[in-house]
C-alpha cells in the first residue's frame, strides 16, 4: 500500500475540516445579536431559578451513565463480531465468550456494590451492615 491509497482519505478529511470552519465562521457573522434582559437570563424548563441547587448530583448518575457507554461498546463490538462470524471460527467464538463473560462479571460486581440500587435507605442500611461486619472482624 502506498500514500496515494490514502489521498482520498486525506481529502475528505480536508472537506470536512473546511466545511466546518466556514460553517462556524459564517453562522458568527450572519447570525442577529440583539442580547435582551430576557435572553440573558439563565432559562429552564420554563422557570427562572431563583437561588443556586442546594446539593450536587449524586456520583450515583454519573457511575449509571458510564455504566451505559461501557455496556453500549459491547454492542458495538458484538455486531462487529457477528459480521465476521463464519471467518473468525472457534477462535472468534472463544474470543467474544471470554468478552462477554468479563462484562457479565462487571456487571455483577457493580449489581453487587450497589451501583445499580437507587432506593437510598436499604442502600444505607447495607452500608451500616458492611461497617458492622468489618468492625467485628
Amino acid at each position: 500500500m502506498s500514500l496515494t491509497d490514502y489521498l482520498p482519505i486525506a481529502l475528505m478529511f480536508g472537506i470536512v475540516v473546511a466545511f466546518a470552519v466556514v460553517s462556524l465562521v459564517l453562522s458568527r457573522l450572519i447570525t442577529p445579536n440583539h442580547p435582551t434582559p430576557e435572553k440573558l437570563e439563565p432559562y429552564e424548563c420554563g422557570i427562572v431559578p431563583l437561588q443556586e441547587p442546594v446539593q450536587r448530583f449524586p456520583v450515583k448518575f454519573y457511575m449509571v451513565a458510564m455504566l451505559f457507554v461501557i455496556f453500549d461498546i459491547e454492542i458495538v463490538f458484538l455486531f462487529a463480531w457477528a459480521v465476521r462470524f463464519h471467518s473468525l471460527g472457534w477462535y472468534g467464538m472463544a474470543a467474544v465468550g471470554v468478552f462477554t463473560l468479563l462484562l457479565i462479571e462487571t456487571l455483577v460486581y457493580v449489581w453487587k456494590r450497589g451501583a445499580l440500587d437507587w432506593n437510598v435507605a436499604h442502600r444505607r442500611r447495607r452500608m451500616i451492615a458492611e461497617q458492622d461486619l468489618r468492625e467485628a472482624a
